[in-house]
């Protein structure tokens, strides 16, 4: 989480980025410090000093990075489960709407890759670790059956200052099924309200969306459910793509790792879709391919009924 912070402030400083009088910071993340943790009660017996202690508090982190940075704004964790990401870019924007900030570090981290934690999802029949991620991982395609695993810690620099932006977050919302601990609502209306929301809030019409940046896990109800609402609200986008089988389901950071993929998108012009290898939907982006100007959605789906989409456009 700090080495991710420190990039990304070095990033958006390089590209023009002047921290404003009150810059926050907001942590993504739901399991925290699980091997600390473990060593705490398994092989410490909760014997550890003060400062190693102090260590495993979520609270440490974030003020370590305050401290560094000289920070003063307000500093919170969110927890969304695999929307995380997503949750914690709609609460910094609305710090900035609010003008509670000037700036806010936006930053997501998962590191829960445990064998313990990899064993219970393969057991749920969604996770997979004897095959190759084109092998099991086939977003929005024939024969996909779920993804493999993927740990990583992502920052972003959210700024009212758009000369160095990579993308404009124009808006977005979060729903909760309020259904099943695992499933999606076989109905999807909460689904489709976090949507109609989204677009509501960002104020724009349907018809200008032209990609949606999927969740797109490869499992059958997650897929199924994207592509319900890629057809039904948005039937002239020009495609559909999740990065998923390039960089696993990073859980708490996934949404933020596939943000991150946005922003290369929106800069280079080339949307980093990985290639279809099986039949699919018909407008499942394959391979690398040259961004059309319009919005993007980016739509995250989190265990336990958490669902979000944000909208992103051209600076």
């Amino acid at each position: 989480m700090s080495t991710s912070v420190d990039e990304a402030i070095d990033d958006a400083t390089e590209r023009g980025w002047k921290p404003g009088p009150v810059v926050g910071l907001i942590h993504a993340v739901v399991l925290g410090e699980v091997d600390g943790w473990h060593e705490f009660y398994m092989e410490r017996d909760q014997h550890v000093s003060r400062s190693e202690y102090l260590r495993l508090m979520p609270s440490t982190i974030m003020s370590m990075q305050m401290q560094a940075h000289g920070f003063h704004g307000p500093a919170m964790a969110v927890g969304a489960m695999c929307a995380s990401g997503n949750a914690a870019m709609l609460t910094a924007k609305m710090w900035l709407d609010a003008g509670v900030c000037s700036d806010v570090v936006v930053v997501a981290t998962d590191l829960s890759g445990t064998p313990g934690n990899i064993r219970h999802f393969v057991d749920l029949g969604v996770l997979f670790v004897d095959r190759p991620p084109f092998e099991a991982c086939r977003p929005f395609q024939t024969d996909s059956l779920g993804f493999l695993a993927g740990e990583a810690s992502v920052a972003f620099v959210l700024s009212r200052q758009p000369e160095p932006a990579y993308l404009k977050v124009l808006g977005g919302a979060m729903t909760h099924d309020g259904f099943h601990a695992a499933s999606i609502n076989p109905d999807h209306a909460e689904i489709r309200r976090c949507f109609e929301f989204a677009v509501a809030d960002a104020r724009i019409n349907p018809a200008d969306v032209q990609y949606l940046n999927a969740h797109g896990p490869g499992t059958a109800q997650c897929d199924a459910v994207e592509a319900s609402m890629l057809d039904s609200m948005f039937p002239e986008a020009h495609g559909v793509f999740s990065v998923k089988p390039l960089t696993g389901h990073c859980q708490g950071a996934a949404s933020a790792v596939e943000l991150a993929a946005a922003c290369r998108a929106f800069e280079t012009g080339v949307i980093p879709a990985p290639r279809a290898v099986a039949p699919g939907h018909p407008r499942l982006l394959s391979g690398p391919t040259p961004r059309k100007p319009g919005i993007m959605l980016k739509s995250s789906i989190g265990i336990g009924g958490h669902n979000s989409v944000l909208a992103l456009e051209d600076v």
